[in-house]
């Protein structure tokens, strides 16, 4: 990934254009180049960051001279938090519809719910943010469509969630960015829903008595939340990769406002950082999802003792 990423940012434009006057002469342009390095060869260039990488220096921004993973570390807070507020927001919200929609299959309250889960796969996601803007800021004045608010400094890092002010900033875009992630949710744990409760051990629960909620929320929860787990896991490191789009359109100081920058500006360092950055995430949340499978089906752990 290291490779591709890297030669694929570099072989676009020329952020020489980008970092100096046009009206400089040749002199400055070539000691330009020789500063950054861009004189040399592909792939020495790329050996040269390969070597810094494995110590954790990953370049220095163009534009903003100062180390790229600083620059991407510091903007990370607001990304994570916009990311996890968009899952929890599809769990809380989603799980709930889809086992409802799963339970009565033939209501027209499920029929809603199932029609508006394809609206939320068809309609593009920074359409959707504008006209939120558009009514909820913008015609009735309710939240704030810009921007992060009021943060509080925790554990070295900013947070908004924990203001009124930053917690008003928060909700258009997380709801925005879990739209997608909510439909997919619906229709899991309607289909899951619709598979278990036709299951013996289901039909022999209720044999004995137990109660409604209890077979709902201990025997059935349980066995739906295997592959909503697998699925969400995965699409978590997709909101934290893809959420450039919600930040561009609600102006939220993150990592996806900042690639789409240093894009703009072919500030190389940054992007290819950017980039690594994310494989290492999507690396880290399938290991934990490995994990968190293995804890919901015990199957998986007796399967590896007896191989």
């Amino acid at each position: 990934m290291s490779l591709l990423v890297f030669v694929g940012v570099n072989v676009v434009g020329d952020p020489v254009d980008m970092l100096i006057n046009p009206e400089a002469d040749q002199a400055e342009i070539d000691r330009v180049i020789r500063h950054f390095g861009l004189d040399k060869p592909i792939h020495m260039q790329y050996w040269h960051f390969l070597t810094n990488a494995l110590q954790g220096d990953l370049g220095k921004s163009f534009i903003f001279g100062m180390p790229a993973l600083q620059l991407i570390l510091m903007r990370m807070p607001a990304t994570l938090e916009l990311a996890f507020s968009a899952l929890i927001l599809a769990i809380v919200i989603g799980i709930p519809l889809g086992v409802y929609a799963g339970l009565k299959p033939e209501a027209k309250v499920s029929r809603t719910i199932m029609a508006s889960s394809i609206l939320g796969f068809s309609l593009p996601t920074f359409w959707v943010g504008l006209m939120m803007i558009m009514v909820f800021a913008v015609m009735l004045g309710w939240l704030p469509s810009t921007g992060r608010g009021e943060t509080v400094m925790v554990g070295g890092m900013e947070l908004s969630f924990l203001t009124l002010d930053g917690l008003s900033h928060l909700l258009m875009p997380a709801l925005n960015l879990s739209l997608f992630k909510m439909s997919l949710v619906i229709r899991l744990a309607r289909a899951g829903t619709r598979e278990v409760v036709h299951q013996d051990y289901m039909k022999f629960a209720r044999a004995k008595g137990l109660s409604e909620s209890r077979l709902i929320m201990v025997h059935l929860l349980k066995n739906i939340m295997i592959p909503v787990v697998t699925v969400l896991g995965l699409e978590l490191g997709g909101l934290i990769a893809f959420s450039v789009v919600t930040e561009t359109v609600f102006a939220w100081p993150g990592m996806g406002k900042l690639i789409i920058d240093s894009i703009h500006l072919l500030d190389r360092p940054v992007v290819v950082a950017y980039l690594m950055i994310i494989v290492l995430m999507f690396v880290v949340i399938n290991l934990v999802v490995d994990v968190l499978y293995s804890i919901l089906d015990p199957r998986v752990r007796l399967q590896d003792v007896q191989s």
